[in-house]
């Protein structure tokens, strides 16, 4: 049961009117020991714990996600994601700064291009709230502005010139810690892009601060359709009145809603408690989308499951609720390898013509190919023109060219990508 925010000491002379102004929810928000022990029921050795914590990893929450946590259990899945434990402070050997591999994807500041159709856009290194399971932690709460007015104009201008990019997805931190006039002012210009298709945002705020989500911010955006916005709901505690208006504001604007979920333990490495999330998102009207492998970033390890059990999960949700209700399992390669599917074996073997099928219940079946069928060969604009690239075109010795020169000129399109910049800011350091 969620506590009136009137019954937290911190809280009790807050005005209804402030309590649902976004902009006091910003600036009261919690950032020391001594504003969570008006909120928790802290023991010594939890205080202490706290102190610990301060100054590591930067610390705030939003009175309203605060007043969600439970003051006396500190296994509360909201209280996990909000207050700094002394896990944190352990260091595996396996973790990584940046942990993947974004900054080697960056040709500019503030801008990732990893995937051919699509850019990163980091506008923002602040967050209402940073989650102590947050990947880009090397970054979030550095400062709590916006970036500077240089870099995003370097941003944009790669994205001017980089005609394969449709996709842009504006990111932080969170950009809807912006005011509405600032996050327009970097959308306004993305959106006037000739070849950029749509927009994403990605943002928490529906979650952590969904008095964010108003009908002046709605009514801006809307003005820049196609735009597609990803939130991040991890645990069915989350799901409130004050969040279900914020998601009902948004639909009901017009934008595609997706969620992102990082799988954690203790706090949604269940089945149970998965399909309960999921079956909340599909009623809030937002498409369950990814769960995330909790990544290797610092501090994070003590969240991190077995990829057996994110399977596992899987595994209990396919065939068991509606199929678009079931996220895909995704782990972020370290390196910059890219987000890979993870999937129950659902194939147990394959041979010509016949292939050996477990259903989500283990049933095993025999599905059987025609013993003649014809291969397509596409002829459409884009299928020819790759034809003519590997074979004609000269850009390598063989006209059948081996996986081998394949990669190589994949890999030479990073160093293009890369080189981009020198016609734009100076040479390219590669």
């Amino acid at each position: 049961m969620t506590r009136s925010y009137q019954d937290i000491p911190l809280f009790k002379d807050v005005s209804e009117e402030e309590w649902n102004d976004y902009r006091w929810q910003m600036r009261n928000r919690l950032t020391t020991t001594a504003d969570f022990e008006q909120v928790l029921n802290l023991t010594g050795r939890q205080r202490a714990d706290l102190d610990a914590c301060m100054g590591k990893f930067r610390v705030s929450v939003t009175p309203y996600y605060a007043s969600l946590m439970d003051p006396d259990d500190p296994h509360c899945p909201v209280r996990m994601q909000a207050a700094p434990s002394p896990a944190e402070l352990v260091i595996h050997q396996e973790d990584l700064k940046d942990a993947v591999s974004e900054d080697f994807d960056s040709p500019t500041p503030r801008l990732t291009h990893r995937y051919p159709d699509r850019v990163l856009f980091v506008v923002t290194e602040m967050c209402s709230m940073y989650c102590r399971h947050c990947t880009r932690r090397r970054l979030v709460g550095g400062t709590e502005a916006m970036v500077g007015q240089t870099e995003i104009d370097n941003a944009i201008k790669y994205i001017e010139r980089s005609p394969e990019v449709r996709d842009v997805l504006i990111s932080g931190g969170d950009p809807l810690v912006l005011s509405d006039d600032q996050l327009e002012a970097i959308i306004k210009r993305v959106h006037a892009i000739p070849h950029v298709e749509i927009i994403r945002l990605g943002t928490r705020a529906p979650v952590v601060f969904p008095q964010r989500i108003t009908p002046a911010l709605v009514t801006m955006l809307k003005k820049y359709q196609p735009l597609y916005i990803n939130t991040h709901f991890n645990h069915p505690k989350e799901f409130t009145p004050e969040s279900r208006k914020a998601c009902d504001m948004l639909a009901d604007g017009g934008f595609p809603l997706g969620n992102q979920t990082v799988l954690m333990a203790g706090i949604n490495d269940c089945a149970s408690v998965m399909k309960k999330l999921v079956h909340k998102l599909v009623e809030y009207r937002v498409k369950p989308y990814y769960y995330y492998q909790c990544d290797l970033a610092e501090g994070t390890g003590h969240f991190r499951t077995s990829v057996a059990k994110g399977i596992e999960i899987y595994e209990s949700l396919r065939g068991h609720t509606t199929g678009f209700a079931v996220p895909t399992y995704i782990i972020d390669a370290i390196g910059g390898g890219g987000k890979t599917p993870v999937f129950p074996n659902y194939v147990i073997s394959q041979a010509p013509h016949q292939i050996i099928l477990r259903n989500y219940e283990g049933v095993i079946s025999k599905y059987t190919e025609p013993k003649e069928y014809v291969e397509g060969d596409c002829h459409c604009e884009d299928c020819e023109i790759e034809k003519q690239r590997l074979g004609v075109a000269g850009l390598f010795d063989s006209p059948e060219p081996t996986l081998s020169d394949v990669w190589a000129a994949r890999l030479q399109k990073v160093v293009d990508r890369k080189n981009r910049m020198a016609d734009v800011f100076g040479p390219a350091k590669v």
